[in-house]
């Protein structure tokens, strides 16, 4: 093994773990509204299920920024 190999992260595994709860704990959100759901306009269900699929994606960049810098906000540019 190379001495001069950064020791692996936690972040990484930590990040991965919290990912996959936020996507359970959003599929668990939209099933238990899916009975509301049902009762509205076809169309309607179309625009929340697509709304419903873009916004879980918000939270990532910022988590996916910590799992790489430590920070939940990108480095400057300088």
């Amino acid at each position: 093994m190379n001495q001069n190999s950064p020791t692996p992260s936690w972040r990484k595994p930590a990040g991965m773990f919290a990912i996959l709860l936020l996507i359970c704990v959003w599929v668990f959100v939209i099933v238990s509204l899916s009975n509301y759901i049902d009762q509205i306009h076809i169309l309607a269900q179309a625009v929340v299920y697509l709304v419903a699929g873009i916004i879980w994606i918000a939270p990532l960049r910022p988590l996916m920024i910590w799992m790489e810098t430590g920070s939940f906000r990108a480095p400057h540019e300088d």
